[in-house]
């Protein structure tokens, strides 16, 4: 497997937009890419790079409550359900990254190892500082595969383990846990998930070399005259409508409680907020230490506190629970809802384990990588025991009113 994996999925900043140019400049012409073309100016570029990010990060939370739906069901193997979209972020992830076709265009296709020998290693370290300007790009690796992956509901899932909480719900009765179960327990789904989630990005990464052959590479004038501009009307348009929905749900006037806000219109609505700060802090934070990646961990402790707060109001009785099924105001429905939407979108964007385990595998010393990936697991950890623990082992959990 090459080095590519350490190109992190927390984008680029539009201000090297220059240093993109420069760096296409210099690549011999070739006749795939059209003779003159630019690219968009600064001011373009980041009004598609966010375009992109908000309808991928909508895009990437509705896979990922998908996802768990269809792996969440009595008798289920596996009852961490969002293990597998963080495996499945984790492999196209990893396919992104060593990728040298889909963006080919954007760089040129000249064949330098061919015409300048030696030159092969440059060439590579100079597609992979474009790819990471290119806003499409961007776009599926921080704004996709970040909001289907989710660190905060992966620490959520840790301590449900070490509580015993976390249970097939086929299961009639849950037997008390004691002699060091509890622990074991916690130790599974860290094992589990960092295993699976770190061979899936390894295995996309193969995937990747092996259809290099047969993978096409987007268009250069179609990306630049039709995506970039339709993508511009689909982002912000799909976000207004999940906002419009979200206030006037179609369900309201129905016989039936409503149910389409808690389920996902809630989550988009705050998805993409989750998927913008990721991105901003990524990039003001994460090369302030080039051993520890500075920005991912803040915002996944961030997102991590946030859920566990949004956990615990979520159990109290009168906010998102009530004393009884028939006390279930039509408030106390909406208020379970909004916080359901909280931990599912912006909580589940801002957090990402495809980049987590990106820059796992990236890090140049192997020291490095332990430090860093046993720290965010320990320290967003701790932060869950102390939020939710002292509500879980004192008062006890009440079943929201969203989730009956």
């Amino acid at each position: 497997m090459s080095n590519a994996n350490a190109v992190l999925d927390t984008g680029a900043p539009p201000p090297i937009q220059d240093a993109a140019q420069r760096q296409v400049d210099s690549l011999p012409p070739t006749n795939d890419k059209p003779s003159g073309a630019q690219p968009p100016a600064k001011h373009a570029t980041q009004l598609y790079t966010l375009s992109y990010l908000v309808f991928f990060a909508i895009f990437g939370t509705l896979a990922r409550l998908g996802l768990q739906a269809l792996t969440v069901y009595p008798g289920a193997p596996v009852v961490t359900g969002v293990l597998w979209a963080n495996v499945g972020g984790s492999l196209l992830m990893g396919f992104f990254l060593e990728d040298k076709n889909l963006f080919r265009e954007e760089w040129g296709t000249d064949d330098i190892s061919a015409n300048h020998p030696g030159d092969a290693t440059e060439q590579a370290k100079r597609h992979k500082s474009v790819k990471k300007t290119i806003p499409l790009y961007i776009g599926l690796t921080t704004g996709f595969c970040g909001s289907f992956t989710s660190f905060s509901s992966f620490i959520r899932d840790i301590f449900l383990a070490l509580s015993n909480d976390l249970a097939d719900p086929s299961a009639p009765s849950i037997a008390s846990r004691n002699g060091g179960y509890s622990f074991m327990a916690l130790v599974a789904v860290i094992l589990v998930t960092v295993a699976l989630s770190l061979g899936a990005l390894v295995c996309g990464a193969h995937l990747a070399l092996a259809l290099d052959p047969v993978v096409p590479a987007f268009p250069f004038r179609l990306t630049r005259r039709l995506l970039d501009p339709l993508f511009v009307c689909l982002g912000w348009g799909c976000w207004l409508g999940a906002v419009f929905m979200a206030i006037w749900p179609p369900d309201r006037h129905a016989a039936s409680p409503e149910t389409w806000r808690g389920q996902a219109i809630f989550a988009v609505v705050f998805a993409p907020l989750g998927c913008l700060v990721r991105y901003y802090v990524s990039l003001l934070l994460n090369t302030r230490i080039p051993t520890f990646p500075l920005g991912t961990f803040a915002v996944n402790i961030g997102g991590t506190i946030i859920l566990a707060m949004c956990f615990n109001l979520q159990r109290v009785d009168g906010l998102g629970t009530a004393l009884s099924s028939s006390a279930a105001s039509s408030s106390i429905l909406t208020s379970c809802q909004v916080l359901q939407g909280v931990m599912d979108g912006f909580c589940g964007s801002a957090t990402t384990i495809s980049t987590w385990v990106a820059e796992l595998n990236g890090l140049s010393r192997r020291r490095h990588a332990y430090v860093y990936g046993i720290s965010s697991i320990g320290v967003a950890l701790g932060f869950f025991v102390i939020i939710v623990g002292s509500l879980r082992w004192t008062l006890g959990f009440v079943e929201p009113v969203c989730a009956s």
